[in-house]
């Protein structure tokens, strides 16, 4: 069979294509099919519009144009938790490849297939633009900008989050202490763990940057008597945890501010916890981010840095989905960079744990409250967005299951002229 045939099939076209054998069961409108009959994971390709957005954009961005706008289904599985299929479809850790085209086949597959599919359809309303088109149209990390990215994700509906985060509303890597525990026993676990990491005292202060919907604030005031500061860009994040803080009676010593962190003006902190922000920084911000939070603490001050990371330290872009749909502008980079920065700002670094498969277990959780509220979350923020999160946290649990993304924590002081930084000789939270 050759893609120049007028009677190429879009099977045909799809297993011409893919190098090796196909894993999943593909079936197109076209009635055509290919791959194992008993498969129990496949691809439905439902119409032409799903079509015209894999062949003018290949790769994930066009896959995943189709399956958002539901020209493209997913078999086996249910769409708030796509995981299982995820991984027959890719293959595991191999991945599905395919090759280029030959000379000439490009343009006989598309006269096989429809010319009209040479023209894209208007991109799903819950894409983001594309990264050249938001270079151009300001600055990446500007105040305005970060503001308008964190408005894209974060200010989706407190009620979405709720039924997906849990009653912790927290969404970042929660801490599993047994294999058995509950997504919101492990959260409770990753605050405390924080708090000790940062030696929490009664009485000391605590700056907690990009700080969601106020956990860590909260967790700290509640368990550890400190006065806490928590800093959004979210609107709907901070008045969420503003309302939440008032109703644990904990406005005396509690406060989140809907503020960009780098309009705090108070100084002084005895710590500074980092938990999810670091993703959305920019990795050339580095420098500024680090040096900044340092100017925040006092002399032995500490700083706990949270946050995804790359299971390398090369220059890498960012996958189209996770760019256009979930995180624009963010960027990820390894651990040994995360480090490097911190020290370069003048920190002096005393621990780093990867948390890699607590997140991946995290992801795993959030996936199962989506699928048990599929109704509720679809007429919340229509079925678009929830597809897109469905795709997106498994999408991610793939990734942090495979060792292709980690989670890492950093713990750092403002160590004095003298060399002195207050930590003991042995770490305390580990007892």
């Amino acid at each position: 069979m050759t893609l120049l045939s007028s009677t190429t099939s879009i099977a045909d076209a799809f297993t011409e294509l893919l190098l090796g054998d196909i894993p999943f069961r593909f079936t197109a409108y076209d009635g055509s099919s290919a791959g194992p009959e008993d498969a129990p994971y496949g691809l439905n390709l439902l119409n032409e519009r799903g079509l015209n957005y894999i062949l003018s954009a290949p790769g994930d961005l066009g896959l995943s144009r189709a399956y958002v706008s539901g020209d493209l289904e997913v078999i086996g599985s249910h769409p708030g938790d796509p995981y299982d299929a995820l991984m027959a479809i890719k293959g595991g850790a191999k991945g599905l490849k395919f090759r280029m085209p030959k000379p000439g086949e490009a343009l006989g597959l598309v006269r096989a297939l429809g010319v009209s599919n040479l023209k894209p359809p208007p991109v799903p309303p819950e894409e983001h633009l594309p990264r050249w088109r938001r270079i151009m149209e300001g600055f990446l990390h500007s105040p305005e900008r970060d503001a308008e990215v964190i408005h894209h994700h974060y200010d989706v509906s407190n009620r979405f989050y709720e039924m997906v985060l849990g009653p912790s509303m927290t969404y970042t890597c929660a801490v599993f202490p047994t294999e058995e525990a509950t997504l919101e026993e492990a959260q409770y676990a990753k605050y405390d763990l924080v708090c000790r990491k940062l030696d929490l005292q009664p009485g000391q202060r605590l700056l907690d940057v990009g700080c969601g919907w106020g956990g860590m604030v909260r967790h700290a005031v509640k368990h550890y008597g400190v006065t806490a500061l928590g800093v959004t860009l979210s609107a709907e994040q901070a008045a969420w945890a503003q309302q939440k803080i008032k109703e644990e009676g904990l406005d005396d010593r509690a406060e989140v501010r809907h503020l960009d962190y780098r309009d705090v003006t108070e100084t002084g902190f005895d710590a500074v916890s980092s938990i999810g922000l670091t993703e959305h920084i920019g990795v050339a911000n580095y420098p500024s981010y680090f040096g900044f939070l340092k100017s925040k603490l006092r002399p032995e001050g500490r700083l706990l840095n949270h946050c995804i990371t790359r299971s390398h330290n090369k220059k890498a872009q960012t996958g189209a989905f996770i760019d256009r749909y979930v995180f624009p502008d963010g960027e990820l980079t390894g651990s040994g960079r995360i480090i490097t920065e911190i020290q370069d700002a003048g920190m002096e670094v005393h621990h780093e744990e990867n948390l890699r498969m607590h997140y991946a277990k995290t992801l795993a959780g959030w996936n199962r409250n989506l699928v048990e509220h599929w109704d509720e979350c679809v007429a919340e923020v229509g079925l678009g967005t929830a597809r897109v999160w469905g795709l997106y946290m498994a999408g991610s649990r793939m990734g942090f299951a495979l060792n292709e993304i980690q989670l890492h924590q950093v713990l750092a002081t403002k160590t004095t002229p003298d060399g002195s930084s207050g930590m003991p000789l042995r770490p305390t939270w580990l007892s």
